[in-house]
């Protein structure tokens, strides 16, 4: 099955170019509001200008001066300051070269984005240069971002070479793609590092994207790509000069990195939040200091932003009067994951009547438009919104056709469809419909591939939970699949105030039974206070804590459904197999420190009670061997990370198997023996108080990423 608008054109003349477009406001309206950067505010022309000497510095940068190349130079842009960020983009597409934009707030995050990149010339600040710096002088060339690109415009002057009846225009021409400022006899050269990635003859790269956030991959975008992704945004959002666009996610992602085309293409203004003021608070003062009138987010910061100080993300969907911050707001586009229908219902609530809320569906490969949808779009009543996602339909010049259940949408620029990797169906009422990602695909026990949404969906339909996710628990090789749920509070019940009998184990696996099959029904459930999210706004099923398993009989925490008897079994299994062990420990006593255990001299009442202490060091001195052996899983399953809980594990160890060899030395060593004291004070005593403060920083720790908490069934 196919969806497809009827307006789509791929063609157009290959000339124009995202760089033309904003020249043309920088010559039609230069005194036009540009950026907005704290208190800084740049108009069209001051912008442009700033933009023209960046690009001459880039064009004649040392080291990238061969004429002819099969492909642009690719010039990476790392800096903190965002408004120097949005003069270097430009001037690298002026320039003639393609840019790509990585994480200079986060140092480890941008060199890995470096190394998938490997570009020709790295543009940075000082600050920058340091963190992105990897060390071992393998890295880019690189070009200062200095404080001259930050001079204002010099005092108009001598008329400058500009088309005819066009004041204020850039003085330097901006390059075809592939081309040096000034025409194509002064293409930007090879650099250091390999070529950027290949593109279809006769669309040269103008931007490449990053996918993924674990992993950086590489997407390379023409200059007929990104301009046909604009002139699409341009159609679905009704874009004017007049409109004020903030992005609220970090520069290298896809929305900003593809979609600042938006704001300065069309003649509107972009506003640059600082990195301090993305707190959605902060974000809901900007918006109305500056009369923002489109923000563009992911579904987890849209809540926060529309959500009133002092009240949970998601508020019940009664309608209310609008957040008087957010007065000036014409559009929320939301993208970057799944947006349940009563979700955007809610946020779609929250705003001025008239004010839209899209949900955006894209793919790095089509430079972030695909397909879109607004609660106006079914024409009729739906029912159960908490289960439904809807895409709605494509963008201008996209194509959508469902092969085998998954997507394959294809770009507005006439290129082939690519397979998105997620599910989804046509309806009958022509909308498409989200199914869930391939890739959580689980496989059970009986062979049957389960999609992870379907379940996911219907525990949202519980009337005690908010969102969820469902996943499977790393398990031992042979043993029985476990999926677990992670659950959220409904809007009404913040931080889980309140927990009813129903939102426990029995009570969701009660509400899935007649809904799906007994096999795809969790048995762990764990209540977070919200779900984890990567920095880009997607769901992080990776960063959700493993619970310890139990059986829930007992009334213990996250109890394995019944039945359930293989910890029992194993646990005592290895209790029986210790019994031996110890005595043999205890006999080695006699033969590695002869005479420490004597009794001779101690009393007979007392002699008892130190009996009982050697056999409790011999315990713990095989119950630690055994921990450092096999008991690393116990620890992994409270998601602390893989650093933590591998310094935890050993720190228990030590605490555990330090005391027979401790107590043995002590007892043959003089108290005068100075050296021999000493050596054991470093060798036992203090690596046991660091243990100690180990343990307990695994144990107080809790990861940023979901904020969340785990609670009782």
């Amino acid at each position: 099955m196919t969806q497809a608008p009827p307006s789509a054109r791929p063609d157009r003349p290959s000339v124009d170019t995202v760089v033309h477009r904003f020249e043309r406001h920088v010559r039609g309206a230069p005194e036009s509001l540009a950026l907005v950067h704290g208190g800084r505010r740049l108009t069209y022309g001051q912008l442009g200008a700033r933009v023209d000497r960046l690009a001459l510095r880039i064009a004649a940068a040392e080291g990238l001066a061969v004429r002819e190349r099969p492909a642009p130079a690719l010039v990476a842009i790392g800096t903190a300051r965002h408004d120097a960020l949005v003069v270097a983009l430009l001037a690298v597409l002026k320039a003639g070269a393609t840019y790509a934009i990585v994480d200079a707030a986060d140092a480890h995050t941008g060199r890995r984005q470096l190394a998938a990149l490997a570009p020709h010339l790295l543009l940075t600040d000082g600050p920058g240069r340091a963190g992105l710096d990897d060390g071992h002088g393998h890295g880019p060339s690189v070009l200062l971002l200095d404080a001259a690109d930050d001079d204002p415009p010099a005092p108009p002057g001598p008329p400058r070479p500009v088309a005819a009846g066009a004041p204020g225009a850039s003085p330097v021409p901006a390059a075809r793609p592939g081309e040096a400022p000034g025409g194509p006899s002064g293409g930007l050269p090879t650099g250091p590092s390999a070529d950027p990635p290949a593109v279809p003859f006769g669309d040269p790269p103008a931007a490449v994207l990053l996918a993924g956030s674990a992993d950086p991959r590489p997407v390379a975008v023409g200059h007929r790509l990104l301009l046909a992704a604009l002139d699409g945004w341009t159609e679905v959002a009704r874009l004017a000069p007049d409109d004020r666009h903030l992005f609220t996610g970090p520069p290298d992602a896809l929305p900003f990195a593809a979609g600042w085309t938006r704001a300065l293409c069309t003649g509107g203004a972009l506003v640059l939040p600082d990195p301090a003021e993305r707190d959605p608070a902060a974000l809901a003062d900007t918006v109305r200091a500056e009369g923002v009138t489109v923000v563009h987010t992911d579904p987890g910061r849209a809540a926060r932003l529309t959500a009133p100080a002092g009240r949970p993300p998601y508020a019940a969907p009664a309608r209310r009067a609008p957040d008087e911050r957010l007065r000036s707001l014409r559009l929320l586009a939301v993208t970057g994951d799944r947006l349940y229908l009563d979700e955007q219902i809610a946020l779609q609530d929250r705003l001025r009547v008239g004010a839209r809320v899209l949900n955006v569906y894209a793919l790095t490969e089509t430079a972030g438009v695909g397909t879109f949808f607004e609660p106006s779009q079914p024409g009729r009543p739906l029912d159960d919104p908490e289960r439904l996602s809807l895409l709605g339909t494509p963008f201008p010049g996209c194509r959508v056709h469902v092969h085998d259940g998954q997507l394959h949408l294809a770009p507005p620029d006439g290129s082939d469809a690519l397979p998105t990797g997620d599910l989804g169906r046509l309806r009958p009422d022509g909308l498409l419909e989200f199914g869930g990602r391939l890739r959580d695909r689980v496989t059970l026990d009986d062979g049957t591939r389960l999609d992870p949404y379907t379940v996911e969906s219907e525990i949202r339909a519980h009337p005690g939970f908010g969102g969820a996710v469902v996943r499977p628990l790393p398990l031992p090789a042979g043993a029985r699949t476990t999926l677990a749920a992670y659950v959220t509070p409904t809007p009404d019940n913040p931080g889980w105030a309140r927990v009813a009998p129903s939102q426990d184990l029995a009570g969701l696996r009660a509400h899935l039974a007649d809904r799906i099959p007994p096999p795809a029904i969790p048995r762990r459930l764990v209540r977070l206070r919200t779900l984890p999210r990567d920095r880009g706004g997607r769901e992080d099923r990776g960063a959700v804590p493993r619970p310890p398993a139990a059986d829930p009989s007992t009334g213990a925490k996250y109890g394995a459904a019944p039945g359930d008897t293989g910890p029992l079994v194993w646990g005592c299994l290895i209790g029986l197999l210790m019994i031996p062990a110890v005595v043999v420990v205890l006999v080695a006593t006699r033969f590695v420190w002869p005479g420490s255990t004597g009794l001779s001299g101690v009393p007979g009442p007392w002699a008892h009670l130190f009996v009982g202490l050697y056999v409790c060091e011999a315990w713990a001195f095989v119950y630690g061997l055994a921990f450092l052996l096999w008991g690393k899983r116990t620890l992994r399953v409270h998601g602390r990370g893989e650093g933590l809980t591998t310094t935890a594990h050993l720190a228990v160890s030590y605490l555990l198997i330090a005391w027979w060899p401790q107590d043995n030395l002590y007892r043959l060593a003089s108290r005068t023996d100075w050296p021999h004291q000493a050596a054991l004070v470093y060798l036992f005593n203090i690596p046991l108080m660091i243990a100690g403060f180990l343990v307990i920083r695994f144990l107080t720790w809790r990861p940023p990423s979901h904020q969340g908490r785990v609670e009782e069934d």
